[in-house]
């Protein structure tokens, strides 16, 4: 069985769009090399959509070890260029996938604090 509690649909107009754990979520198909990769299927919407829309990884034709080993590269501080010559991809590729990961990274943000509980003074004052 699948847990796809932290998916949420990604078709803006589906009425069930960005909430996680509401059980109309399903796996419809498997693809990718070696079948590691799921499509999904909203039961509200009848949309399908890739696990990985909406995330660096999404439509990446690097390995997934290349390509986490980039982003943790990026993550300790080494620069585009020292990121690529270590990874071994060309620095265009390093740069996509930090510009990528930076705007799901503002997104996610983005989604924890508009969620996160108030500061109990500046609810108070």
């Amino acid at each position: 069985m699948d847990d796809l509690s932290r998916f949420c649909c990604q078709r803006p107009a589906c009425p069930l769009y960005g909430r996680r754990g509401q059980g109309n979520l399903t796996v419809c198909a498997r693809y990718g090399v070696g079948q590691q990769h799921r499509l999904l299927y909203c039961r509200a919407c009848k949309y399908r959509f890739s696990e990985h829309k909406a995330t660096p990884l999404f439509n990446s034709r690097l390995p997934r070890d290349k390509l986490l080993a980039a982003l943790r590269h990026l993550a300790d501080g080494c620069g585009i260029r020292q990121t690529a010559r270590l990874v071994g991809v060309d620095k265009d590729t390093v740069g996509r996938l930090a510009r990528a990961a930076g705007a799901h990274a503002q997104r996610l943000h983005d989604e924890l604090v508009a969620f996160s509980p108030r500061d109990a003074q500046g609810a108070a004052g």
